[in-house]
């Protein structure tokens, strides 16, 4: 007869670490253990209780990860193999665009490609580096002075 699974006694105090508590269960397992990702215990876990084994939020990140992937694995095109966009592009606005403009931009594309948001995290890096860039170009640019009369 096969005794069932135990979970680990934490009398003791528990595990120190996850290798640890690996060791304790697999010392307290009548058979080999798989370890399973997180993501995946945690959809099994719902679909015991009953509910949808993924939320909204892990499917639309699932998504956007397959399409970063997508978009990172696919081969690079000619014009994009030689030139890279220009920090005006990456921000969307006209190298003629003042400080207030810019710092709408950059927050703009900054929560569209942030990587807690979904975004690509070089993007998020390349839109920094333009932003950083377009602000010190245009501190350097000549103050506009009034017309004396």
């Amino acid at each position: 007869m096969r005794l069932p699974f135990r979970k680990p006694d934490a009398f003791a105090g528990g595990a120190r670490s996850h290798d640890e508590a690996l060791a304790q269960a697999r010392a307290a397992a009548p058979m080999p253990l798989v370890e399973t990702e997180p993501r995946w215990a945690r959809a099994w876990a719902r679909v015991l209780v009953g509910q949808a084994p993924w939320t909204a939020r892990e499917l639309a990140n699932a998504s956007g990860a397959r399409a970063r992937t997508a978009r990172t694995s696919a081969p690079p095109s000619k014009a994009t193999a030689t030139s890279a966009p220009s920090i005006w592009e990456t921000l969307g606005i006209t190298s003629r665009a003042t400080a207030v403009e810019l710092k709408r931009a950059f927050r703009q594309r900054a929560l569209a490609t942030h990587p807690d948001r979904g975004g690509d995290p070089s993007a998020f890096r390349a839109v920094q580096a333009a932003f950083k860039e377009a602000e010190r170009r245009i501190a350097q640019r000549a103050p506009v002075r009034p017309r004396s009369r």
